[in-house]
Protein backbone atom coordinates (compact mmCIF):
# COMPACT_ATOMS: atom_id res chain seq x y z
CA UNK A 1 0.00 0.00 0.00
CA UNK A 2 1.30 3.46 -0.88
CA UNK A 3 0.90 6.90 0.67
CA UNK A 4 -1.56 9.44 -0.68
CA UNK A 5 0.12 12.27 -2.60
CA UNK A 6 -1.13 15.75 -3.64
CA UNK A 7 -1.44 14.63 -7.31
CA UNK A 8 -3.71 11.79 -6.20
CA UNK A 9 -5.98 14.20 -4.32
CA UNK A 10 -5.95 16.56 -7.31
CA UNK A 11 -7.13 13.67 -9.46
CA UNK A 12 -10.01 13.02 -7.04
CA UNK A 13 -10.98 16.69 -7.20
CA UNK A 14 -10.95 16.70 -10.98
CA UNK A 15 -13.36 13.75 -11.06
CA UNK A 16 -15.66 14.67 -8.16
CA UNK A 17 -15.40 18.44 -7.80
CA UNK A 18 -13.89 20.42 -4.93
CA UNK A 19 -16.99 20.26 -2.70
CA UNK A 20 -16.93 16.47 -2.76
CA UNK A 21 -13.34 16.04 -1.50
CA UNK A 22 -12.07 16.82 2.02
CA UNK A 23 -8.40 16.63 2.99
CA UNK A 24 -7.86 19.45 5.52
CA UNK A 25 -6.89 18.17 8.98
CA UNK A 26 -9.67 20.11 10.72
CA UNK A 27 -12.21 18.54 8.35
CA UNK A 28 -10.90 14.99 8.60
CA UNK A 29 -11.11 14.92 12.40
CA UNK A 30 -14.90 14.71 12.06
CA UNK A 31 -14.40 11.25 10.54
CA UNK A 32 -11.82 9.89 12.99
CA UNK A 33 -14.32 7.51 14.62
CA UNK A 34 -17.85 6.21 14.31
CA UNK A 35 -20.19 5.35 17.20
CA UNK A 36 -17.38 3.32 18.78
CA UNK A 37 -15.47 6.24 20.30
CA UNK A 38 -12.84 4.17 22.12
CA UNK A 39 -10.63 3.99 19.02
CA UNK A 40 -9.87 6.73 16.55
CA UNK A 41 -8.09 6.93 13.21
CA UNK A 42 -8.51 9.73 10.67
CA UNK A 43 -8.62 8.97 6.94
CA UNK A 44 -6.19 10.75 4.62
CA UNK A 45 -9.04 12.03 2.48
CA UNK A 46 -12.84 11.82 2.50
CA UNK A 47 -14.83 11.77 -0.74
CA UNK A 48 -18.57 12.10 -1.39
CA UNK A 49 -19.65 10.36 -4.59
CA UNK A 50 -23.14 11.04 -5.92
CA UNK A 51 -23.42 8.10 -8.34
CA UNK A 52 -22.29 4.53 -8.88
CA UNK A 53 -20.09 5.74 -11.71
CA UNK A 54 -18.22 8.06 -9.37
CA UNK A 55 -17.77 5.24 -6.85
CA UNK A 56 -16.22 3.18 -9.64
CA UNK A 57 -13.86 6.01 -10.54
CA UNK A 58 -12.72 6.36 -6.95
CA UNK A 59 -12.14 2.65 -6.45
CA UNK A 60 -10.26 2.23 -9.74
CA UNK A 61 -8.02 5.16 -8.84
CA UNK A 62 -7.30 3.61 -5.43
CA UNK A 63 -6.51 0.25 -7.02
CA UNK A 64 -4.20 1.90 -9.54
CA UNK A 65 -2.23 3.55 -6.74
CA UNK A 66 -2.57 0.67 -4.24
CA UNK A 67 -4.34 2.89 -1.69
CA UNK A 68 -6.78 1.37 0.83
CA UNK A 69 -10.37 2.60 0.99
CA UNK A 70 -13.32 2.16 3.32
CA UNK A 71 -17.04 2.90 2.77
CA UNK A 72 -19.00 4.88 5.36
CA UNK A 73 -22.64 5.78 5.76
CA UNK A 74 -23.89 7.86 8.69
CA UNK A 75 -21.09 6.68 10.99
CA UNK A 76 -23.47 5.11 13.50
CA UNK A 77 -21.51 1.83 13.61
CA UNK A 78 -20.89 0.81 17.21
CA UNK A 79 -18.00 -1.60 16.57
CA UNK A 80 -15.54 0.53 14.60
CA UNK A 81 -16.83 -0.84 11.31
CA UNK A 82 -16.02 2.36 9.40
CA UNK A 83 -12.68 3.07 11.08
CA UNK A 84 -9.99 3.58 8.37
CA UNK A 85 -7.37 1.40 10.07
CA UNK A 86 -5.18 1.41 6.97
CA UNK A 87 -5.63 5.14 6.41
CA UNK A 88 -6.33 5.98 2.78
CA UNK A 89 -9.66 7.08 1.28
CA UNK A 90 -12.98 7.13 3.09
CA UNK A 91 -15.87 6.88 0.62
CA UNK A 92 -18.83 8.58 2.31
CA UNK A 93 -22.13 7.58 0.68
CA UNK A 94 -24.47 10.05 2.39
CA UNK A 95 -25.07 12.05 -0.79
CA UNK A 96 -26.40 8.95 -2.57
CA UNK A 97 -29.76 9.08 -0.78
CA UNK A 98 -32.49 8.74 -3.38
CA UNK A 99 -35.51 6.44 -3.33
CA UNK A 100 -35.21 5.16 -6.89
CA UNK A 101 -38.48 3.21 -7.06
CA UNK A 102 -41.38 2.06 -4.90
CA UNK A 103 -43.34 -0.85 -6.37
CA UNK A 104 -46.28 -1.69 -4.11
CA UNK A 105 -47.73 -4.19 -6.57
CA UNK A 106 -44.63 -6.38 -6.35
CA UNK A 107 -43.81 -5.27 -2.79
CA UNK A 108 -40.33 -3.89 -3.14
CA UNK A 109 -38.46 -0.60 -3.16
CA UNK A 110 -35.12 0.36 -4.69
CA UNK A 111 -33.00 2.81 -2.70
CA UNK A 112 -29.51 4.25 -2.70
CA UNK A 113 -27.18 3.33 0.18
CA UNK A 114 -27.13 6.76 1.83
CA UNK A 115 -30.89 6.85 2.37
CA UNK A 116 -31.66 7.25 6.08
CA UNK A 117 -33.74 4.28 7.22
CA UNK A 118 -36.62 6.31 8.64
CA UNK A 119 -36.99 8.31 5.42
CA UNK A 120 -38.22 5.19 3.63
CA UNK A 121 -40.63 4.55 6.50
CA UNK A 122 -42.04 8.06 6.15
CA UNK A 123 -42.32 7.78 2.39
CA UNK A 124 -44.38 4.60 2.79
CA UNK A 125 -46.83 6.02 5.35
CA UNK A 126 -50.47 5.55 4.33
CA UNK A 127 -49.41 3.15 1.56
CA UNK A 128 -50.39 0.06 3.54
CA UNK A 129 -46.78 -1.18 3.49
CA UNK A 130 -43.58 -0.59 5.45
CA UNK A 131 -39.92 -1.58 5.52
CA UNK A 132 -39.68 -3.78 8.59
CA UNK A 133 -36.04 -3.42 9.81
CA UNK A 134 -36.04 -0.51 12.28
CA UNK A 135 -32.74 -0.21 14.18
CA UNK A 136 -32.75 1.97 17.28
CA UNK A 137 -30.64 4.45 15.31
CA UNK A 138 -33.34 4.48 12.61
CA UNK A 139 -33.48 8.27 12.54
CA UNK A 140 -29.80 8.51 11.55
CA UNK A 141 -28.49 5.21 10.17
CA UNK A 142 -28.49 4.49 6.45
CA UNK A 143 -29.83 1.45 4.63
CA UNK A 144 -26.40 0.82 3.11
CA UNK A 145 -24.94 0.66 6.61
CA UNK A 146 -27.76 -1.65 7.70
CA UNK A 147 -26.84 -3.97 4.82
CA UNK A 148 -23.17 -3.89 5.82
CA UNK A 149 -23.82 -5.00 9.41
CA UNK A 150 -27.07 -6.96 8.92
CA UNK A 151 -28.74 -4.64 11.44
CA UNK A 152 -31.52 -5.79 13.71
CA UNK A 153 -33.84 -3.65 15.80
CA UNK A 154 -36.82 -3.83 18.17
CA UNK A 155 -39.03 -5.70 15.68
CA UNK A 156 -36.41 -8.34 14.84
CA UNK A 157 -38.10 -10.87 17.11
CA UNK A 158 -41.05 -11.32 14.75
CA UNK A 159 -39.89 -9.88 11.44
CA UNK A 160 -36.20 -10.81 11.25
CA UNK A 161 -33.04 -8.83 10.57
CA UNK A 162 -31.95 -6.88 7.48
CA UNK A 163 -30.93 -9.95 5.46
CA UNK A 164 -34.53 -11.19 5.61
CA UNK A 165 -35.68 -8.04 3.79
CA UNK A 166 -32.96 -7.49 1.17
CA UNK A 167 -33.82 -8.90 -2.25
CA UNK A 168 -30.72 -7.72 -4.07
CA UNK A 169 -27.78 -5.32 -4.10
CA UNK A 170 -25.84 -3.42 -6.72
CA UNK A 171 -22.25 -2.79 -5.65
CA UNK A 172 -18.86 -1.67 -6.86
CA UNK A 173 -16.39 -4.49 -6.39
CA UNK A 174 -12.95 -3.83 -4.82
CA UNK A 175 -11.61 -4.01 -8.38
CA UNK A 176 -13.93 -1.22 -9.56
CA UNK A 177 -16.51 -3.29 -11.46
CA UNK A 178 -20.25 -2.61 -11.11
CA UNK A 179 -21.93 -5.86 -10.03
CA UNK A 180 -25.44 -7.00 -9.09
CA UNK A 181 -26.57 -9.82 -6.83
CA UNK A 182 -30.25 -10.71 -6.71
CA UNK A 183 -32.86 -8.18 -7.74
CA UNK A 184 -36.53 -7.34 -7.33
CA UNK A 185 -37.69 -10.96 -7.22
CA UNK A 186 -36.45 -13.36 -4.54
CA UNK A 187 -35.83 -17.05 -4.98
CA UNK A 188 -33.71 -17.10 -8.13
CA UNK A 189 -31.60 -20.11 -9.09
CA UNK A 190 -28.17 -20.83 -7.67
CA UNK A 191 -26.49 -19.91 -4.41
CA UNK A 192 -27.90 -17.11 -2.25
CA UNK A 193 -25.06 -14.67 -2.87
CA UNK A 194 -27.22 -11.75 -1.70
CA UNK A 195 -27.50 -13.40 1.69
CA UNK A 196 -23.74 -13.94 1.72
CA UNK A 197 -23.11 -10.29 0.86
CA UNK A 198 -25.34 -8.82 3.59
CA UNK A 199 -23.32 -8.48 6.78
CA UNK A 200 -19.89 -8.37 5.12
CA UNK A 201 -19.13 -5.10 6.98
CA UNK A 202 -17.89 -3.31 3.89
CA UNK A 203 -15.18 -5.86 3.07
CA UNK A 204 -16.77 -7.25 -0.13
CA UNK A 205 -17.35 -3.96 -1.92
CA UNK A 206 -19.34 -0.73 -1.80
CA UNK A 207 -23.12 -0.86 -2.10
CA UNK A 208 -24.62 1.58 -4.60
CA UNK A 209 -28.24 0.36 -4.75
CA UNK A 210 -30.46 -1.94 -2.66
CA UNK A 211 -33.69 -3.77 -3.50
CA UNK A 212 -35.66 -4.14 -0.25
CA UNK A 213 -38.77 -6.16 0.53
CA UNK A 214 -41.86 -4.25 1.64
CA UNK A 215 -44.14 -5.79 4.27
CA UNK A 216 -47.88 -5.20 4.56
CA UNK A 217 -48.88 -3.13 7.60
CA UNK A 218 -50.58 -5.07 10.43
CA UNK A 219 -54.28 -4.41 10.88
CA UNK A 220 -53.90 -3.66 14.58
CA UNK A 221 -51.32 -3.06 17.32
CA UNK A 222 -51.38 -3.39 21.07
CA UNK A 223 -48.48 -1.72 22.89
CA UNK A 224 -47.86 -2.39 26.57
CA UNK A 225 -45.46 -1.13 29.23
CA UNK A 226 -44.77 -3.58 32.04
CA UNK A 227 -43.28 -2.04 35.20
CA UNK A 228 -41.27 -4.32 37.50
CA UNK A 229 -39.58 -3.93 40.87
CA UNK A 230 -36.50 -5.88 39.75
CA UNK A 231 -34.62 -6.87 36.60
CA UNK A 232 -34.99 -10.50 37.67
CA UNK A 233 -38.79 -10.27 37.57
CA UNK A 234 -38.69 -8.62 34.15
CA UNK A 235 -36.43 -11.31 32.66
CA UNK A 236 -38.62 -14.06 34.11
CA UNK A 237 -41.64 -12.42 32.48
CA UNK A 238 -39.77 -12.40 29.15
CA UNK A 239 -39.20 -16.16 29.37
CA UNK A 240 -42.84 -16.62 30.41
CA UNK A 241 -44.15 -14.73 27.37
CA UNK A 242 -42.03 -16.66 24.88
CA UNK A 243 -42.66 -19.93 26.73
CA UNK A 244 -46.39 -19.38 26.33
CA UNK A 245 -45.96 -19.50 22.55
CA UNK A 246 -46.48 -15.77 22.04
CA UNK A 247 -44.15 -14.08 19.56
CA UNK A 248 -44.50 -10.34 20.12
CA UNK A 249 -43.59 -7.94 17.34
CA UNK A 250 -41.22 -6.37 19.90
CA UNK A 251 -40.08 -7.14 23.43
CA UNK A 252 -37.65 -4.56 24.80
CA UNK A 253 -36.22 -4.11 28.29
CA UNK A 254 -34.85 -0.95 29.95
CA UNK A 255 -33.31 -0.88 33.41
CA UNK A 256 -33.55 1.81 36.07
CA UNK A 257 -30.62 3.84 34.77
CA UNK A 258 -32.13 4.14 31.29
CA UNK A 259 -35.59 4.84 32.69
CA UNK A 260 -34.21 7.74 34.73
CA UNK A 261 -32.47 9.29 31.73
CA UNK A 262 -35.57 8.91 29.56
CA UNK A 263 -37.84 10.42 32.18
CA UNK A 264 -35.58 13.43 32.52
CA UNK A 265 -35.54 13.84 28.73
CA UNK A 266 -39.18 13.18 27.82
CA UNK A 267 -41.28 13.37 31.04
CA UNK A 268 -43.38 10.39 30.04
CA UNK A 269 -44.28 9.47 33.62
CA UNK A 270 -41.99 6.47 34.10
CA UNK A 271 -41.70 5.46 37.77
CA UNK A 272 -38.12 6.28 38.78
CA UNK A 273 -38.08 3.62 41.50
CA UNK A 274 -38.86 0.75 39.07
CA UNK A 275 -36.05 -1.75 38.64
CA UNK A 276 -36.92 -2.38 34.99
CA UNK A 277 -39.63 -1.83 32.40
CA UNK A 278 -40.65 -3.97 29.43
CA UNK A 279 -41.95 -2.41 26.22
CA UNK A 280 -44.08 -5.08 24.56
CA UNK A 281 -45.93 -4.88 21.26
CA UNK A 282 -48.11 -7.42 19.50
CA UNK A 283 -49.59 -6.91 16.06
CA UNK A 284 -51.86 -8.74 13.63
CA UNK A 285 -55.63 -9.14 13.32
CA UNK A 286 -57.78 -7.16 15.75
CA UNK A 287 -59.27 -10.21 17.45
CA UNK A 288 -55.88 -11.89 17.85
CA UNK A 289 -53.99 -8.96 19.35
CA UNK A 290 -56.57 -8.39 22.08
CA UNK A 291 -56.25 -12.01 23.17
CA UNK A 292 -52.45 -11.95 23.08
CA UNK A 293 -52.26 -8.64 24.95
CA UNK A 294 -54.55 -9.96 27.71
CA UNK A 295 -52.39 -13.08 28.05
CA UNK A 296 -49.22 -10.99 28.26
CA UNK A 297 -50.74 -8.86 31.04
CA UNK A 298 -51.52 -12.05 32.98
CA UNK A 299 -47.97 -13.38 32.55
CA UNK A 300 -46.40 -10.07 33.62
CA UNK A 301 -48.60 -9.96 36.73
CA UNK A 302 -47.72 -13.58 37.54
CA UNK A 303 -44.05 -12.56 37.54
CA UNK A 304 -44.49 -9.61 39.87
CA UNK A 305 -45.30 -6.70 37.58
CA UNK A 306 -46.31 -3.69 39.63
CA UNK A 307 -48.36 -2.35 36.75
CA UNK A 308 -48.97 -2.98 33.04
CA UNK A 309 -49.93 0.13 31.10
CA UNK A 310 -51.59 0.09 27.70
CA UNK A 311 -51.12 2.68 24.96
CA UNK A 312 -54.68 3.81 24.29
CA UNK A 313 -54.00 5.85 21.17
CA UNK A 314 -51.57 6.16 18.29
CA UNK A 315 -50.11 9.20 20.04
CA UNK A 316 -49.35 7.23 23.22
CA UNK A 317 -47.86 4.39 21.19
CA UNK A 318 -45.67 6.81 19.24
CA UNK A 319 -44.42 8.39 22.48
CA UNK A 320 -43.50 5.01 23.94
CA UNK A 321 -41.52 4.15 20.84
CA UNK A 322 -39.93 7.58 20.81
CA UNK A 323 -38.64 6.90 24.30
CA UNK A 324 -37.19 3.54 23.25
CA UNK A 325 -35.68 4.74 19.98
CA UNK A 326 -34.08 7.78 21.62
CA UNK A 327 -32.77 5.96 24.67
CA UNK A 328 -29.19 6.22 23.46
CA UNK A 329 -29.53 9.97 22.94
CA UNK A 330 -30.77 10.35 26.50
CA UNK A 331 -27.58 8.64 27.75
CA UNK A 332 -25.73 11.88 27.01
CA UNK A 333 -27.27 13.21 30.22
CA UNK A 334 -25.46 10.57 32.27
CA UNK A 335 -21.81 10.75 31.15
CA UNK A 336 -19.49 12.53 28.69
CA UNK A 337 -18.86 9.29 26.76
CA UNK A 338 -20.36 5.85 26.47
CA UNK A 339 -19.59 2.53 24.80
CA UNK A 340 -22.49 0.33 23.74
CA UNK A 341 -21.76 -3.38 23.77
CA UNK A 342 -23.63 -5.92 21.67
CA UNK A 343 -23.82 -9.53 22.77
CA UNK A 344 -26.34 -12.36 22.61
CA UNK A 345 -27.31 -15.00 25.14
CA UNK A 346 -30.13 -17.54 25.22
CA UNK A 347 -33.21 -15.85 26.72
CA UNK A 348 -33.08 -18.16 29.73
CA UNK A 349 -29.59 -16.83 30.50
CA UNK A 350 -30.63 -13.17 30.70
CA UNK A 351 -30.68 -13.11 34.53
CA UNK A 352 -27.17 -14.59 34.63
CA UNK A 353 -25.66 -12.15 32.13
CA UNK A 354 -27.30 -9.14 33.79
CA UNK A 355 -25.99 -10.27 37.17
CA UNK A 356 -22.51 -10.59 35.62
CA UNK A 357 -22.80 -7.12 34.09
CA UNK A 358 -23.59 -5.67 37.52
CA UNK A 359 -20.58 -7.48 39.04
CA UNK A 360 -18.37 -6.19 36.22
CA UNK A 361 -19.65 -2.68 36.86
CA UNK A 362 -18.54 -2.97 40.49
CA UNK A 363 -15.20 -4.56 39.58
CA UNK A 364 -14.12 -1.74 37.26
CA UNK A 365 -15.85 1.15 39.01
CA UNK A 366 -17.95 1.92 35.92
CA UNK A 367 -21.62 2.71 35.74
CA UNK A 368 -23.37 0.38 33.29
CA UNK A 369 -26.99 0.77 32.20
CA UNK A 370 -28.98 -1.61 30.03
CA UNK A 371 -31.47 -1.32 27.19
CA UNK A 372 -31.85 -4.27 24.86
CA UNK A 373 -33.86 -6.53 22.58
CA UNK A 374 -34.90 -8.89 25.34
CA UNK A 375 -37.10 -11.09 23.17
CA UNK A 376 -34.13 -12.56 21.30
CA UNK A 377 -31.50 -12.21 24.04
CA UNK A 378 -29.62 -9.41 22.25
CA UNK A 379 -28.13 -7.36 25.10
CA UNK A 380 -26.79 -3.81 24.87
CA UNK A 381 -25.01 -2.89 28.12
CA UNK A 382 -23.95 0.76 27.93
CA UNK A 383 -20.68 1.52 29.70
CA UNK A 384 -20.49 5.14 30.88
CA UNK A 385 -17.11 6.88 31.11
CA UNK A 386 -15.04 9.93 30.28
CA UNK A 387 -12.78 9.30 27.28
CA UNK A 388 -10.42 12.03 28.50
CA UNK A 389 -9.39 9.69 31.32
CA UNK A 390 -7.05 7.01 29.88
CA UNK A 391 -7.60 4.66 32.84
CA UNK A 392 -11.37 4.78 32.33
CA UNK A 393 -10.85 3.97 28.65
CA UNK A 394 -8.75 0.91 29.57
CA UNK A 395 -11.38 -0.16 32.10
CA UNK A 396 -14.14 0.15 29.50
CA UNK A 397 -12.23 -2.04 27.03
CA UNK A 398 -11.49 -4.68 29.68
CA UNK A 399 -15.01 -4.66 31.11
CA UNK A 400 -16.60 -4.91 27.67
CA UNK A 401 -14.41 -7.88 26.76
CA UNK A 402 -15.26 -9.70 29.99
CA UNK A 403 -18.97 -9.22 29.33
CA UNK A 404 -18.65 -10.55 25.78
CA UNK A 405 -16.57 -13.50 26.94
CA UNK A 406 -19.31 -14.31 29.44
CA UNK A 407 -21.86 -14.22 26.61
CA UNK A 408 -19.85 -16.94 24.86
CA UNK A 409 -19.61 -18.95 28.07
CA UNK A 410 -23.40 -18.84 28.39
CA UNK A 411 -23.85 -20.21 24.87
CA UNK A 412 -24.27 -16.92 23.01
CA UNK A 413 -22.33 -14.69 20.63
CA UNK A 414 -20.35 -11.45 20.78
CA UNK A 415 -22.62 -9.68 18.29
CA UNK A 416 -26.26 -9.67 17.40
CA UNK A 417 -26.40 -6.68 15.06
CA UNK A 418 -23.40 -4.34 15.47
CA UNK A 419 -20.91 -6.60 13.72
CA UNK A 420 -17.27 -7.32 14.55
CA UNK A 421 -15.58 -4.24 13.08
CA UNK A 422 -12.25 -3.66 14.79
CA UNK A 423 -13.66 -3.92 18.30
CA UNK A 424 -14.22 -7.69 18.54
CA UNK A 425 -11.62 -9.19 16.21
CA UNK A 426 -9.79 -10.85 19.10
CA UNK A 427 -12.90 -12.95 19.84
CA UNK A 428 -12.99 -14.54 16.39
CA UNK A 429 -10.45 -17.35 16.87
CA UNK A 430 -7.42 -18.34 19.00
CA UNK A 431 -4.00 -16.81 18.19
CA UNK A 432 -1.39 -18.69 16.17
CA UNK A 433 0.83 -18.89 19.24
CA UNK A 434 -1.04 -20.66 22.07
CA UNK A 435 1.33 -19.07 24.60
CA UNK A 436 0.33 -15.57 23.56
CA UNK A 437 -1.61 -13.95 26.37
CA UNK A 438 -5.28 -13.24 25.72
CA UNK A 439 -6.67 -9.74 26.30
CA UNK A 440 -8.97 -10.89 29.10
CA UNK A 441 -6.87 -13.65 30.64
CA UNK A 442 -7.54 -17.37 30.85
CA UNK A 443 -11.32 -16.94 30.55
CA UNK A 444 -11.03 -15.82 26.92
CA UNK A 445 -13.36 -17.70 24.59
CA UNK A 446 -13.64 -17.69 20.81
CA UNK A 447 -16.41 -17.83 18.24
CA UNK A 448 -14.64 -19.90 15.60
CA UNK A 449 -11.84 -22.33 14.95
CA UNK A 450 -8.88 -21.56 12.69
CA UNK A 451 -10.49 -23.72 9.97
CA UNK A 452 -13.66 -21.62 10.14
CA UNK A 453 -11.65 -18.41 9.81
CA UNK A 454 -9.60 -19.75 6.91
CA UNK A 455 -12.79 -20.60 5.00
CA UNK A 456 -14.17 -17.10 5.65
CA UNK A 457 -10.87 -15.56 4.57
CA UNK A 458 -10.96 -17.59 1.33
CA UNK A 459 -14.46 -16.24 0.62
CA UNK A 460 -13.42 -12.68 1.34
CA UNK A 461 -10.44 -13.00 -1.00
CA UNK A 462 -12.82 -13.97 -3.82
CA UNK A 463 -14.53 -10.60 -3.45
CA UNK A 464 -11.53 -8.57 -2.23
CA UNK A 465 -8.34 -10.23 -3.55
CA UNK A 466 -6.02 -7.24 -3.06
CA UNK A 467 -7.21 -6.55 0.50
CA UNK A 468 -7.58 -2.82 -0.21
CA UNK A 469 -11.27 -2.62 0.71
CA UNK A 470 -11.78 -2.08 4.47
CA UNK A 471 -8.50 -3.66 5.62
CA UNK A 472 -8.08 -4.86 9.24
CA UNK A 473 -11.82 -5.44 9.71
CA UNK A 474 -14.03 -8.36 10.66
CA UNK A 475 -11.49 -11.20 10.33
CA UNK A 476 -8.36 -11.51 12.49
CA UNK A 477 -5.06 -11.23 10.70
CA UNK A 478 -1.66 -12.98 10.95
CA UNK A 479 -0.35 -13.78 14.39
CA UNK A 480 -3.99 -13.70 15.51
CA UNK A 481 -5.57 -15.56 12.63
CA UNK A 482 -4.90 -13.99 9.24
CA UNK A 483 -2.77 -11.52 7.25
CA UNK A 484 -1.68 -9.00 9.89
CA UNK A 485 -1.57 -8.98 13.64
CA UNK A 486 -3.78 -6.74 15.78
CA UNK A 487 -1.90 -6.19 19.01
CA UNK A 488 -3.79 -5.40 22.16
CA UNK A 489 -2.31 -3.02 24.72
CA UNK A 490 -5.37 -1.27 26.11
CA UNK A 491 -6.00 0.08 22.60
CA UNK A 492 -5.62 -1.72 19.30
CA UNK A 493 -3.04 -0.82 16.72
CA UNK A 494 -2.58 -2.44 13.32
CA UNK A 495 1.05 -3.41 12.77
Amino acid sequence: MTAITPPFIDELRSRLGDRNVLDAEEELIVYECDGYVVEKKSPDVVVFPTSATQVQQIVRLCVEHQIPFVPRGAGTSLAGGTLPMGGGVMICLTRMKQIVEINLRDRYAVVEPGLVNVHLTRQLQASGFHYAPDPSSQGACTIGGNVATNSGGPHTLKYGVTVNHVLGVEYVSPSGDLMQLGGPHAGGPGCDLTGLFVGNEGTFGIVTKVWVRLTRDPVAYRTLLGIFETVQQATEAISGIIGAGIIPAALEMMDQGIVGALEEAFHFGFPLDAGAVLLIEVDGLEVAVDQEAAHIVEICEQHGAREVRKANSDTERALLWKCRKQAFGAIGRLAPSYCTQDGVVPRTQLPQILEFIEATSQKYGLRIVNVFHAGDGNIHPILLFDERDSQQVRNVVAAGEEILSKCLELGGSVTGEHGIGVEKINFMCPPDDPTESSPVGSTQRYLFTRTDINVMDDIRRVFNPRGLCSPHKLLPTAGGCGMEHIERTGKRAAT
